[in-house]
């Protein structure tokens, strides 16, 4: 009896051992991002002239940050006619890239300037600038905390009041590949929808893990004929109470409303 209990308590184990092991051997697979495209609702005249850097809809108001250096400037805008019905333009020698509203605020970054103004929400006027490492290229505002991009794979988290640094995270792709070239950004329902710069490209990151949660295909949305003399697509603006948003480009003479949505099979 005691040789036959010996065996089976050895099966036993080589039994549990064998229902253990092959779970834990088989390493979970990367959730590929949703792949979206653009379901176009209407379209908004945009003054060809501005380099869109920021795009953001408020209570109403787009706000729109211009770049280039001697013709950047914060404006708001009528989204429905696309008209400019304010302006403030920046010093010729600062050239102007993202923006966000943060309350009664609108934060604006600069490129290779290494400043942030922060404006007046009703005049655009400047109220105070302060400095920051590096390079900037688009700035959302997730009702907590900014978050800014500098073209590489970062997205660094600020103060909405200070602009101090609380902290970054490091965008990647589902194979884990660094996602690069992150420019405009709009935060919304506590993701972030980003530009990939000199792309046609929109995606959807997590910034809990920095992992891309969906790509959206926008090749084509400006028709052939009205791209000379136009630059890369590039602005992103959620419309409040809906799943549409405002999306532009550099000098470009549209914006169009859109949904992102799945493609026909």
């Amino acid at each position: 009896m005691g040789t036959v209990r010996a065996q089976l308590a050895f099966a036993g184990v080589l039994l549990l051992a064998g229902c253990s092991a092959a779970p834990d051997s088989a390493p979970a697979s990367p959730t590929a991002p949703t792949a979206l495209t653009v379901d176009v609702v209407g379209t908004v005249p945009h003054d060809p002239r501005a380099f869109t850097q920021g795009l953001e809809l408020v209570d109403g108001v787009l706000y729109e940050g211009t770049g280039l250096a001697g013709r950047s400037s914060i404006r708001a805008v009528d989204p429905e006619t696309g008209e400019v019905t304010k302006q403030v333009d920046l010093p010729d020698d600062l050239f102007g890239e993202g923006i966000t509203v943060a309350g009664d605020s609108i934060w604006q970054i600069t490129w290779q300037d290494e400043v942030a103004i922060r404006r007046d929400r009703d005049t655009l006027a400047e109220a105070e600038r302060v400095s920051y490492d590096g390079e900037g290229w688009g700035l959302c505002h997730d009702g907590d905390r900014l978050i800014m991009s500098d073209g590489s794979d970062r997205l660094t988290f600020r103060d909405a009041t200070t602009f101090d640094t609380t902290g970054e995270v490091r965008v990647r792709s589902a194979d884990g590949e660094p996602v690069t070239n992150i420019n405009e950004l709009e935060c919304v329902a506590g993701q972030v929808y980003a530009n990939i710069w000199q792309t046609d490209r929109i995606v959807r990151i997590d910034p809990a893990d920095g992992r891309v949660t969906a790509t959206v295909d926008l090749a084509g949305l400006l028709p052939r004929e009205d791209r000379a003399g136009t630059d890369v697509l590039n602005g992103i603006a959620a419309i409040d109470g809906t799943d549409e948003f405002l999306v532009t480009g550099k000098l470009w003479p549209t914006m169009f409303r859109v949904r992102f949505v799945t493609p026909d099979p």
